[in-house]
This record gives structure tokens, C-alpha cells and sequence, in this order.
């Protein structure tokens, strides 16, 4: 993982390269493959949940009236699908044991 302390698509195909043994061509095109597998499933509105790790869930927002926060004036906000993350327990736990 690179210092800046965020882990990019470039970082998890170099760890498979290191860690399984395959070409960094083969590491790439896995790492694309799983994350399109992911995209493709959340467009057709399913949830993805990764064992272990999390759940990517999507949620309709109904439609709600809001605030310009600079003017006061309420404004009506769309009805919209928004994605959420929720992690496992596993991952709750080995974050608060590395902090």
C-alpha cells in the first residue's frame, strides 16, 4: 500500500502478483474482473456482501423536503437509490484491535 494511506486498484493487483504468483497483466485483469463483477451486480440492484470483509447494500431514499441552509428555503429532494457499506464483525473488531 502506498503512504498516502489509501489502497488503489494498482495495490491490490501488485498484492496478488506478490502474494499468489501471477503475472502483473493476469493481477490487473482479476482485480478489474472482480470489481466490474461487484458494479454489474449493484446496477441490477442487487447487494453485494464479501464475507469477512462487509456488505455493500443499496436503499431507496423516499422523497423528503429540505432546507437551503444559506436561505431557509425548502426545497423538495428526489426519491434516489443510494449505496451503503456495513462491515462484518470480523472487520469491526480487527479495526478497533489495530487502532
Amino acid at each position: 500500500m502506498d503512504s498516502g494511506g489509501t489502497l488503489t486498484r494498482a495495490d491490490l493487483a501488485d498484492a496478488l502478483h506478490r502474494e499468489v504468483g501471477l503475472s502483473r497483466t493476469d493481477s490487473s485483469k482479476m482485480v478489474e474482473d472482480i470489481l466490474d463483477h461487484m458494479c454489474d451486480a449493484l446496477t441490477k440492484g442487487e447487494n453485494v456482501k464479501i464475507s469477512g470483509f462487509g456488505s455493500f447494500i443499496l436503499r431507496d431514499k423516499g422523497e423528503r423536503v429540505g432546507r437551503n441552509p444559506k436561505t431557509g428555503v425548502e426545497v423538495p429532494i428526489a426519491p434516489r437509490r443510494v449505496l451503503t457499506f456495513r462491515a462484518s464483525q470480523m472487520m469491526r473488531e480487527r479495526i478497533v484491535a489495530g487502532s
